[in-house]
C-alpha cells in the first residue's frame, strides 16, 4: 500500500531563521562556508495580480503576477513555486556535496559516503570512458541464459540493481490484516512506458506515443551495438511483450481500492498460479527469509507473466531483459544513453527543452541513493529544534480541529464517530527527520565507479526491504528523505510525515503572521490528516489494518458526499479535450478540501482573542486564503499535463485552489463575493465531506 502524498514534486528552500539557529551550533569557519539561499515570504505580494477579480478566478488573482514573471526554464517540464524552490534546494545541497567531496580528511561517515558518490557522478570523463561497460556484468548474465527455466535467478539478480521492476515488482509489505507484521509481496511491473494506459488507449496521441516509444527502444538497441534492422525487430518484440503485460495490469483507479490488491497466498499457491516461473529459486537467490504468506496484489498479471514465458522464445526474453537493464541504467551511463533517456522520457513525454546540467542530476542521484546520509548533514545545518517544536504544535491544532469536525458531522452516527476519533487519536506524527538514520556502512562507494555506486546503493535498499519479511513493522521508518519538500500520509502505518525541507519558507515562514502559515502549512497538514479519512484511507482502521469500521448506512452517506467532489472535478479540463480523471484524483481532491477547512479552523483557534489587523491592505482572512493559493503558483507544459492526467492522482494547480475555495463559504465572505460569481457555489451544491 503506497503512502498518499501532497504532490509529486514538492522540493523547497531553506529557512533563513532555521539556518541562523543551526549556525549557532557550528564552528565559525564552517558557518562561513555554508551556501546561501534566497528568502521568499509565505505571502508574496508581487506574485499577485490585483487586476483580477478574486471572486472570478482566485488562482489568477493570487498567482497571476508569479505566472507572468516565471516562464518555464528549458530544462524543466513545468515550473512552480515548489519547483523553483527545488532548484534553490539543489544549489544548497550542491554546496554541501562539493564541500565534502573536496575534503579527504576529517569527514564523518555520511560526509564520506555522499562526497565520494557525488564526486563519482561528476567525473564525466570516467563515465564516458566506461560507457555501456558499466552494465556489462548484467548483460553477460542475460547472455548466459540457457532456457526460460533459468529466468528466475536472473530476474532475482537484476531486480536488486537498476531494473527493480523488471517483469514484476517484489519485496515486502505490511500484512493488510495485521499491519504490525511484514510479509512478502508481489505486484505488477515490467513496463517501459509510465502507465498501462499508454499501451491500451486508442486515441491519436496514444498511437503517436507508442510509435515514439518504439523508436526509443530501437535507439537503445542501436546504442548497444545492434544493426538497425535487428534493433527494429527487437523493439517490436519488446513492445509486443510489454503490451501483453500492460493489458493484464490493473488501472490506477482500480488500484485505489485496497481490496483489489489483497490476495494472500502461500508459495505453493503462487507456483500453481504461474508454474512456468521457478519461484523457489527466485526467492532463494533473492535471499528472502523463510515466510508462510505472500500478498499477490495482481494475480491476473502473474497469470500473464506465466503465459508470456511459454509464448516467447529464449531469444525474445533475452531481448526484453537487455532493454530493461539498459533503459533503467541509462541516466547513469555515458552521454549517448543519458541523452536518449532525456529525449524520450523528459523531452517528448513531458516537454522539457534541455537536459539538466550534470551537477543538478548528481545532487538528485545522491539524495535518491544515499538519502539518509545526505539528510543527516542537511538537518544539522538547517533544521532547528524550535522549528520542530512549532510544527508539532501546529499539527496538534489541526488534529484538534479534525476532532471537532468529526463530532459535529450531521451525517455520521455516534458509533462510527467513535471509531473515527479512535483512528484520529492513533495517528503518529513524524516531523523533520527519522529518529534512527539508515546505516550505509555496508555499501561500497567509490570515487571512480558512478554506475556501480548506484547499483550497490540500490542493492542495499532492495535487500533491506526484503529482510523485513517476517519481522515486526518498524514505525520509525520514513518513505521520504529529510531533504524532500513533500509530505505524506501512510494508511497502513497510520502516520503523517513532514520532512525538514517542507517546513521552510515560503511554506512555513517564522517571519510571517499566522494567517498565511496556516493557509499554507496548516492546510498541508490538514491535507495529509484528511487522507486517513478519504475514500481509500477510510478503509483502514486505527491500527492500519484493512478493516471496515463503518456502519453500512454511514458508508453510504460518505460515498454520497464524495460523489459531489468527484462530479465537480470531472468537469475540469486539463488540456485540450482531456478532462480530470476524478476517480483517480478523488482522494487528493477530498484531502485538498478537508485540509484547508482544518487549516482555517486551526488558525481561528490559534489566534482566538487576538486583535488581528489588516496587513498590506489585506484582511487576516484574505491573507489566509492567499497564503493557501500561493503554495501552488505554477506554469505547465501541455505535454506534462497529458502525462499527469494519466498518472498523477493530483488535480492541476488551478483546480487544487479554485476547486477548494468554491466549497468554502469563508472564502466568499473574506472577499465579499456575491451569489453567481464563478468562485461561489449555490449553497445546496457546496461539497462537504469532513
Amino acid at each position: 500500500m503506497k503512502p498518499a502524498c501532497l504532490s509529486l514534486l514538492l522540493l523547497g528552500a531553506l529557512s533563513v531563521t532555521a539556518q541562523s539557529a543551526a549556525a549557532q551550533t557550528q564552528p565559525a569557519s564552517k558557518v562561513q562556508q555554508q551556501p546561501k539561499l534566497p528568502y521568499t515570504p509565505s505571502l508574496d505580494l508581487s506574485a499577485m495580480d490585483r487586476t483580477e477579480n478574486p471572486c472570478h478566478d482566485f488562482y489568477r488573482y493570487a498567482c497571476g503576477g508569479w505566472q507572468k514573471k516565471n516562464p518555464i526554464p528549458n530544462d524543466q517540464v513545468s515550473w512552480s513555486v515548489y519547483e523553483k524552490l527545488y532548484q534553490d534546494n539543489l544549489a544548497f545541497l550542491r554546496g554541501i556535496l562539493e564541500q565534502v567531496a573536496a575534503s579527504s580528511q576529517s569527514r564523518t561517515k555520511p560526509e564520506q559516503e555522499v562526497g565520494d558518490f557525488y564526486q563519482a557522478c561528476m567525473d564525466a570523463p570516467a563515465i564516458e570512458k566506461r560507457g555501456i561497460g558499466a552494465v556489462k556484468p548484467q548483460l553477460d548474465e542475460i547472455a548466459r541464459l540457457q532456457s526460460t527455466k533459468g529466468l528466475a535467478p536472473v530476474i532475482a539478480d537484476l531486480q536488486t540493481m537498476y531494473a527493480r521492476s523488471i517483469l514484476f515488482r517484489a519485496g515486502s509489505d505490511q500484512d493488510p490484516d495485521d499491519a504490525e507484521a511484514q510479509i512478502a509481496a508481489l505486484d505488477q511491473g515490467g513496463l517501459g512506458l509510465p502507465d498501462r494506459d499508454y499501451y491500451t488507449k486508442d486515441d491519436t496521441k496514444s498511437d503517436e506515443t507508442r510509435v515514439r516509444y518504439i523508436a526509443h527502444v530501437e535507439k537503445l538497441f542501436e546504442l548497444m551495438g545492434e544493426p538497425a534492422a535487428a534493433a527494429k525487430q527487437d523493439a517490436a518484440t519488446v513492445m509486443r511483450m510489454e503490451t501483453a503485460l500492460a493489458k493484464a495490469s490493473l488501472t490506477r483507479v482500480e488500484r485505489r481500492n485496497p481490496y483489489n490488491l489483497k490476495h494472500k497466498m502461500t508459495l505453493a499457491d503462487v507456483e500453481k498460479l504461474a508454474p512456468n516461473f521457478d519461484w523457489g529459486t527466485y526467492y532463494h537467490d533473492a535471499h528472502y527469509p523463510q515466510f508462510a504468506v505472500i500478498n499477490v496484489a495482481t494475480p491476473d498479471f502473474l497469470k500473464q507473466v506465466n503465459a508470456q514465458i511459454s509464448l516467447n522464445s529464449l531469444a525474445n526474453w533475452k531481448t526484453y531483459l537487455r532493454f530493461h537493464v539498459v533503459n533503467s541504467a541509462s541516466p547513469y551511463l555515458s552521454a549517448p544513453f543519458a541523452d536518449e533517456y532525456f529525449e524520450f522520457y523528459l523531452k517528448y513525454l513531458r516537454g522539457a527543452k534541455a537536459q539538466q546540467p550534470r551537477w543538478k542530476r548528481c545532487v538528485s542521484y545522491a539524495d535518491d541513493s544515499l538519502g539518509d546520509a545526505l539528510g543527516q548533514i542537511y538537518v544539522a545545518r538547517v533544521f532547528s529544534p524550535q522549528l520542530r517544536q512549532d510544527a508539532r504544535k501546529m499539527i496538534v491544532e489541526i488534529e484538534d480541529a479534525m476532532a471537532q469536525r468529526i463530532q459535529q458531522l450531521d451525517w455520521m452516527s455516534p458509533a462510527t464517530k467513535q471509531q473515527a476519533l479512535a483512528k484520529l487519536h492513533a495517528i503518529r506524527n513524524k516531523i523533520g527527520y527519522p529518529d534512527k538514520w539508515k546505516d550505509y556502512s555496508s555499501v561500497k562507494i567509490t570515487r571512480d565507479d558512478f554506475a556501480g555506486d548506484v547499483a550497490r546503493a540500490t542493492q542495499f535498499e532492495v535487500r533491506r526491504n526484503i529482510d523485513k519479511v517476517g519481522k515486526p513493522v518498524d514505525h520509525s521508518e520514513w518513505d521520504m528523505t529529510a531533504t524532500t519538500v513533500d509530505a505524506y500520509y501512510n494508511d497502513m502505518m497510520n502516520d503523517i510525515n513532514f520532512p525538514a525541507a517542507v517546513l521552510q519558507p515560503p511554506l512555513y515562514d517564522p517571519k510571517m503572521d499566522a494567517a498565511p502559515n496556516y493557509g499554507n502549512t496548516g492546510g498541508t497538514m490538514g491535507h495529509e490528516l484528511t487522507h486517513a479519512f478519504d475514500d481509500e484511507g477510510s478503509q483502514f482502521d486505527a491500527h492500519g489494518n484493512l478493516k471496515n469500521w463503518w456502519t453500512k448506512e454511514d458508508r453510504t452517506k460518505f460515498d454520497a458526499h464524495t460523489k459531489c467532489v468527484r462530479d465537480q472535478y470531472a468537469e475540469y479540463v486539463v488540456t485540450d479535450n482531456v478532462h480530470i480523471n476524478s476517480s483517480l484524483t478523488l482522494g487528493e481532491d477530498i484531502a485538498d478540501l478537508g485540509g484547508e477547512i482544518l487549516g482555517y479552523l486551526a488558525w481561528q483557534a490559534d489566534t482566538k482573542g487576538q486583535d488581528l489587523k489588516p496587513i498590506d491592505g489585506l484582511t487576516p482572512e484574505q491573507r489566509f486564503f492567499i497564503g493557501f493559493a500561493q503554495w501552488d503558483c505554477a506554469n505547465e507544459r501541455p505535454e506534462d499535463l497529458r502525462v499527469r492526467a494519466i498518472t498523477d492522482p493530483h488535480s492541476p494547480p488551478v483546480y487544487r485552489i479554485n476547486g477548494v475555495v468554491v466549497n468554502m463559504p469563508e472564502f466568499a465572505h473574506a472577499f465579499s463575493c456575491k451569489a453567481g460569481d464563478p468562485m461561489v457555489k449555490p449553497k445546496e451544491k457546496v461539497c462537504k465531506v469532513w
